[in-house]
C-alpha cells in the first residue's frame, strides 16, 4: 500500500489474516459470527446467528466448559479473555484448533456477559515438540488437567493447616513450577504469614503484621480482592515501589498474587515467585486461579477442624478428671482417646473420687477412694453430654459415702429419668458403667458392675487374670435395677486394669480376641513405670498416643478408648515374704478367690477358667486337667449338698519347675464330708475319690463356722507325668 492511500476495511484486513469475527450476548443467548468465523467452525453458508446450543455442538465439550471461566477471570482482572478451542466435526472428531481472543464486558443490571472477539485457527505442534512455556494446547492442556486433578485430590486429603500448606508447596505446575511460595492470612487489620515455602526461616519476619494500607501486593489483594500479576522486577518497582526493596532481596524475576477467596469473602491472599520470567498468559492465570480457589478451601476445612479439634479437646479435657494427689502405696495412670466420628467428643469416661473416711465399710477407712470408668452409648455431643451430668451424680452419691452397690443402683435411676420419662424422646440411652471402691491400706477391692467388661489383673510375676465380677444392667434401663458388690484383693506388686469396649474390640477384634491381645500386652511389659504401661495398652491397638490424643490418629479411631490402672506397690512386709532366707528372691504368690452361688451355677464354669489361666505356664498339662476336674467335684458338691455359697482360695507358689498348687473350697456347712463306694451306675459319691487318687496331698479342715475342703499337687515334667 503506498502512502497516503486509503486504509483498506477492517473487515477486508481480517479476512486477508484468515480471522474470522464473532459476538456474543449471554442475555439473548445469541452468537453472532462473520463469514471467516462460521468457516473456522466448520460451518457453510456465510454469516450466520447462532444459538448457545449451536455455538456448542462446534466446540469440544471440555473446551466449552472451560470458556466461563476463562471469561470471568478476564472480568475480573480486566484482562483479555484467551483460550483454545477444538473444533469438531458431526462425528465427533476433531477437524482444527483455533484461538479466540475477546474482551468481555458484564451488565450487572442484565447480569449478563456480552463479548466480541476473534477467531483463528492455529497449528498443533507435531508429537514429541516441545511447546514451552507460553503455547497452551494439545500435550500441555492435557497434563495441565492431569495437575490439577492430582491438586484437588491432594488437598481434599489434608487433614491440617500444617498439611495443607505441604501440599501447596509440592504442587509441581506444568511448565511454569513457582520456587517460592507464602499464604497470608488477616487479623483485625494487618497481615500475618500462615506459612511460606522456599525462603529461609525468618525471612518472612518484615512482612508480618504488615497493614492492609501498606502499597504490597499482598495487601492490595486483600483489599480488591483482584490479583496481581508482575511478570518483571521493573513491573514491580514501578508498581510497588515502596516495598520493592524487601522483594528485591529474594531475586526473584516474576510474582503473582491471588486472593483467597471463600463464600465471597476473602480470606487472604497467595504468592507464588518464579525465578524465571513468567507471561502469564491467560492460561497460566487460570491454573494459578484454579489452584488459589482449591487452595482457599483446603484452607477454610482445615481451619474449621482444628477449631472442632480444639472444642472437642477442651470440652473432653472439662469432662476429664485429674487423677488426684499421689496415694501411699499406690499408684493411678489414665488414658482417654476419643473416636473419630464427627466431632470427636464421645460417652467414654473415668474419674477418681476421694470418699468420706468416716463411712468407710473396709478394714481401714483412712484414704479410701473410687475408681469409676463408664462408656454412655454414642458417638457425639449428647454422649458427652450426659456423660458429664452421670459423672457428676456418680460423684455426689460416692461423696455422700454410698456403698457401690447404692451408688450404681441410684446412679441407674439418675440416667432412667435423664432419658425415658419424655415419652416423646426417641432418642433413648443407656450407659454400661465399673465402680470400685478401694482401700489402699489392706488392698481390697469393692467392686459393682453396670453391664461393664471385667477387671484384669496382673499378677506380681507377669500373670494376667480377668476377674469376673458380679452385675447387673447398664445404667439407665431398669431404674429398680440391683449391682451385687464383689469383693476383691490387689496384692502387694499387682496391678489392675480397667477399660472400656474401645480398647478391647478396635480393630475387628470381639471380646474374646480381644482380651487376648491386651492379656498379651500386660504380659509382655516388664514391670516398671504405671505411665508406660498406659501408653504401650493404647500403642498396642492403634498406634503412639498422648494423654488425650487428638488429630489424625484420633481421627481414624474406631470407637472411644479410656484406661484406668491401679498398682499396689510391694511393700517391706511383702518384700520379706517373697524372699527365702538369706535374702535371695523367691517367686512371688499368685492367687486368685472366686465366689459361687447357689444361684449362680454357672460360674462353676467361670472358676475352672480362672484356674486354668492361674497355671497358664504349668509345666504339666495333665496336671492341669486334674485340678481343673477336682476343683468342679468340690464345687458341685458345695452347690448338691449344701444350701450356701462356695469360696474358691487357688494359690501357686514356689518356683518354675519346682512350684505347689494349693486350690481350697470353703463353704460355711458343718457336715463333713466322708469317702463313699458308689457302684458302677451311681451318678454320685466320687469326689473325695478322684482327689484321693489326684491329688498329692489332700484334707479337710474344720473353720468355727464352716469347713474348707482342699488339695495340693505338685509340679512335675510333662515328660514324667
Amino acid at each position: 500500500m503506498r502512502t497516503g492511500e486509503p486504509l483498506p476495511a477492517v473487515g477486508d484486513v481480517l479476512a486477508a489474516l484468515a480471522t474470522g469475527v464473532w459476538h456474543w450476548d449471554t442475555a439473548d443467548g445469541q452468537v453472532t459470527v462473520d463469514s471467516e468465523a462460521a468457516r473456522l467452525l466448520g460451518l457453510s453458508g456465510g454469516p450466520a446467528t447462532l444459538t448457545e446450543a449451536q455455538a456448542r455442538a462446534c466446540l469440544h465439550p471440555v473446551d466449552w466448559n472451560e470458556i466461563t471461566g476463562v471469561v470471568q477471570l478476564a472480568v475480573a482482572e480486566g484482562t483479555l479473555a484467551e483460550v483454545r478451542i477444538r473444533i469438531m466435526d458431526e462425528r465427533g472428531r476433531v477437524i482444527r484448533t483455533v484461538r479466540s481472543r475477546s474482551k468481555p464486558s458484564y451488565d450487572p443490571q442484565r447480569k449478563s456477559f456480552q463479548l466480541t472477539g476473534t477467531l483463528q485457527e492455529v497449528t498443533e505442534p507435531p508429537p514429541g515438540t516441545p511447546s514451552g512455556r507460553t503455547a497452551v494446547t494439545g500435550d500441555w492442556r492435557r497434563s495441565r488437567e492431569a495437575f490439577l486433578l492430582d491438586a484437588g485430590r491432594a488437598l481434599a486429603e489434608a487433614r491440617s493447616t500444617e498439611e495443607v500448606l505441604r501440599v501447596a508447596a509440592g504442587l509441581s505446575m506444568p511448565g511454569f513450577s513457582p520456587d517460592g511460595l507464602a499464604v497470608f492470612g488477616v487479623t483485625g487489620d494487618r497481615l500475618t504469614i500462615i506459612g511460606h515455602h522456599g525462603q529461609q526461616p525468618g525471612d518472612e519476619d518484615p512482612f508480618s503484621h504488615m497493614s492492609l494500607e501498606t502499597d504490597y501486593p499482598a495487601a492490595e489483594v486483600v483489599r480488591t480482592g483482584r490479583a496481581v500479576y508482575l511478570s518483571s522486577p521493573e513491573h514491580y518497582k514501578g508498581r510497588y515501589p515502596v516495598t520493592w526493596p524487601l522483594a528485591r532481596y529474594f531475586g526473584r524475576q516474576s510474582w503473582a498474587f491471588l486472593p483467597l477467596t471463600v463464600a465471597g469473602r476473602t480470606m487472604g491472599a497467595w504468592m507464588a515467585a518464579f525465578a524465571h520470567p513468567v507471561v502469564f498468559t491467560p492460561d497460566e492465570r487460570s491454573v494459578l486461579t484454579t489452584v488459589a480457589r482449591m487452595l482457599a478451601q483446603a484452607l477454610s476445612r482445615a481451619g474449621v477442624a482444628e477449631s472442632e479439634r480444639e472444642l472437642t479437646d477442651g470440652l473432653q479435657r472439662s469432662m476429664l478428671p485429674t487423677l488426684g494427689p499421689q496415694i501411699p502405696g499406690m499408684s493411678v495412670a489414665a488414658r482417654y482417646v476419643p473416636t473419630g466420628g464427627g466431632l470427636q467428643v464421645g460417652g467414654d469416661w473415668y474419674d477418681m473420687i476421694p470418699l468420706p473416711g468416716g463411712t468407710s465399710r473396709t478394714e481401714s477407712g483412712a484414704g479410701r477412694f473410687a475408681l469409676v470408668i463408664g462408656d454412655v452409648q454414642g458417638h457425639d455431643v449428647r454422649a458427652a453430654g450426659l456423660m458429664g451430668q452421670l459423672r457428676i451424680a456418680l460423684r455426689a452419691y460416692a461423696s455422700e459415702g454410698h456403698r457401690p452397690d447404692a451408688v450404681l443402683s441410684r446412679a441407674a435411676r439418675f440416667l432412667h429419668g435423664m432419658t425415658y420419662e419424655d415419652p416423646e424422646s426417641t432418642d433413648l440411652r443407656f450407659a454400661t458403667c465399673l465402680y470400685v471402691e478401694v482401700d489402699p491400706g489392706t488392698g481390697i477391692l469393692e467392686i459393682a458392675r453396670a453391664g461393664h467388661p471385667d477387671p484384669a489383673i496382673r499378677m506380681a510375676d507377669g500373670t494376667v487374670l480377668t476377674r469376673p465380677t458380679a452385675g447387673g444392667l447398664p445404667l439407665g434401663i431398669d431404674p429398680d435395677a440391683d449391682y451385687p458388690t464383689t469383693r476383691l484383693v490387689l496384692e502387694p506388686g499387682e496391678t489392675m486394669l480397667l477399660c472400656t469396649d474401645g480398647l478391647i474390640e478396635t480393630g475387628g477384634h470381639d471380646l474374646e480376641t480381644g482380651w487376648k491381645r491386651i492379656r498379651a500386652i500386660l504380659e509382655a511389659a516388664h514391670q516398671g513405670d504405671l505411665e508406660e504401661l498406659a501408653d504401650a495398652l493404647v500403642q498396642g491397638v492403634h498406634g503412639p498416643s498422648s494423654h488425650h490424643t487428638t488429630g489424625p490418629l484420633a481421627d481414624r479411631r474406631e470407637d472411644d478408648i479410656a484406661v484406668l490402672l491401679l498398682h499396689r506397690q510391694a511393700d517391706r512386709a511383702g518384700d520379706d515374704i517373697a524372699r527365702g532366707r538369706g535374702g535371695a528372691l523367691r517367686h512371688p504368690v499368685r492367687r486368685t478367690m472366686l465366689t459361687v452361688a447357689q444361684a449362680e451355677p454357672e460360674r462353676i464354669a467361670v472358676a475352672r477358667h480362672q484356674l486354668r489361666e492361674l497355671l497358664h505356664d504349668w509345666t504339666s498339662p495333665d496336671q492341669v486337667d486334674s485340678a481343673v476336674l477336682l476343683l468342679s467335684e468340690l464345687l458341685t458338691n458345695v452347690l448338691v449338698h449344701t444350701d450356701a455359697d462356695a469360696l474358691l482360695l487357688a494359690e501357686v507358689r514356689g518356683e518354675p519347675g519346682t512350684r505347689r498348687m494349693h486350690v481350697e473350697v470353703t463353704d460355711p456347712s458343718d457336715d463333713l464330708p466322708h469317702k463313699r463306694r458308689p457302684g458302677e451306675l451311681a451318678s454320685s459319691g466320687r469326689g473325695l475319690v478322684l482327689i484321693e487318687m489326684l491329688a498329692d496331698v489332700w484334707g479337710v479342715d474344720p473353720r468355727g463356722e464352716g469347713k474348707s475342703i482342699w488339695f495340693e499337687l505338685y509340679e512335675a515334667d510333662a515328660d514324667n507325668t
